[in-house]
């Protein structure tokens, strides 16, 4: 009988286990995609993406005003206001027609581009303006007030992000300014998914008596593709061995993870570990001492110096969406490229009613995951708290976690909770 591995520990060997997409080498392996700015959000960077322009591309404004000389200003104030000669005005989007001479202003808006001779700006409510002339009544505090300078953000040639960066909206920002119209990723982690047992049935068979609706499938499908994966299903795989072994050896083939659920328990009928070991895998975890979800098999494969992890959770709906919180969700990050961010997101947060456990094992209760009053509160689901209920875990956002030897945590206390989502403010 194999030991139970505690939750970090299991952790750090999936972690250590999952290789992560390689930047240098992803143009030789087939894993760099070139997509469309258009379809860029949501992808990983495979390569860096350097500047090609000073960022901004020339001094411009940062307020609407006038673009003056310092010097012809710098005594300004509002008991003896200076008046300049207007010699122009210059909208955004078009390159100044005009040099500025000493003693003269010119009309600017936000972002247009400074003519020559101008340093400074004075906002518009610093001034009043006549027909041919501005009186500024007010002096800038330096040089340079509201001017934007050439390459002040960045400079042509320099890294504007890394490879290994999420792509979201802030990113494409960049990126179209940066004109980068063609986006080199990572092609999208393949993850297989399956489910064994011959009492499932999808969700459009007829339910017979005995049968149970695979939804593991399913909910599964749905996390893997929030988080960036491109699912291949297997469907359900029947309490055969050979079945199994042939299912199992096609999944590892064409995958970079599979995730099967069932099937790692010690039914007479449970054949996964046996079949993983047969197809030449290395099972690095049987047990992890949490609940729900202590049979969760880990195991890697070497498919052609292409490292696959496979994870076999228990066949419970709720045991199998929490190992893929706890422990799925990191593997797949890392493999996908991401730099960063790929550990488990935890918080602290207050009880609004005690949590209870047995003590052996990590213990991880669904509920609703707040934000209010300066900090995060959690309050448990109210339903039957059984890994067999997937009902309570819907609209729940978090996972609180009562860690080993602990019986009781009363309201009031903090814990630490994993964040499945955004918490409610």
């Amino acid at each position: 009988m194999s030991e139970m591995i505690p939750v970090r520990e299991a952790e750090a060997i999936v972690l250590d286990a999952v290789r992560s997409f390689d930047a240098d080498r992803c143009g030789k392996n087939g894993d760099l995609e070139t997509v469309p700015l258009a379809d860029a959000d949501g992808r990983i960077l495979a390569q860096p993406v350097a500047s090609r322009l000073d960022f901004p591309h020339w001094d411009n404004s940062a307020m609407d005003g006038y673009a003056v000389c310092f010097a012809d200003v710098a005594a300004a104030s509002e008991a003896e206001p200076v008046t300049l000669a207007l010699a122009g005005e210059i909208p955004a989007g078009r390159a100044p027609d005009l040099a500025l001479e000493r003693g003269q202003a010119a009309r600017i808006f936000t972002g247009a581009m400074l003519p020559d001779g101008a340093d400074t700006i004075v906002m518009q409510e610093n001034t009043t303006p006549n027909d041919h002339t501005v009186s500024v009544n007010v002096a800038p505090p330096q040089i340079g007030h509201f001017v934007r300078k050439q390459g002040q953000f960045c400079q042509a040639g320099e890294t504007l992000l890394p490879a290994g960066t999420r792509i979201a909206a802030a990113e494409l920002a960049v990126l179209a300014s940066a004109q980068c119209t063609a986006v080199p990723v990572f092609r999208r982690p393949r993850v297989a998914v399956l489910s064994t047992g011959r009492e499932l049935v999808s969700p459009e068979d007829t339910l017979k008596p005995g049968q149970i609706v695979d939804s593991n499938r399913i909910a599964i499908a749905s996390f893997l593709t929030q988080h960036g994966a491109e699912v291949i299903p297997f469907g359900i795989i029947d309490d055969d061995r050979e079945a199994t072994a042939a299912a199992i050896s096609r999944a590892i083939d064409a995958a970079d993870l599979v995730i099967s659920t069932g099937g790692v328990s010690v039914g007479d009928y449970d054949y996964v570990e046996d079949v993983l070991e047969e197809l030449g895998g290395e099972i690095r975890i049987r047990k992890i001492a949490i609940k729900p979800g202590k049979p969760l098999t880990f195991a890697t494969f070497d498919r052609g110096g292409n490292s696959v992890a496979y994870f076999g959770l228990p066949g419970n709906p709720v045991s199998a969406l929490v190992g893929c919180w706890r422990f799925v969700r990191s593997a797949l990050l890392k493999r996908s490229g991401l730099a960063r961010g790929w550990e488990p997101q935890f918080v602290r947060a207050t009880l609004r009613e005690g949590l209870k456990a047995g003590g052996g094992r990590e213990t991880y209760v669904w509920g609703a995951l707040y934000y209010g009053n300066g900090g995060f509160e959690f309050d448990r689901d109210r339903g039957s708290i059984n890994s067999g209920n997937a009902i309570g875990l819907a609209l729940c956002n978090g996972l609180a976690v009562v860690p080993v030897g602990e019986k009781a945590i009363g309201a009031g206390e903090v814990v630490e909770v994993l964040q499945m989502g955004s918490p409610i403010f």
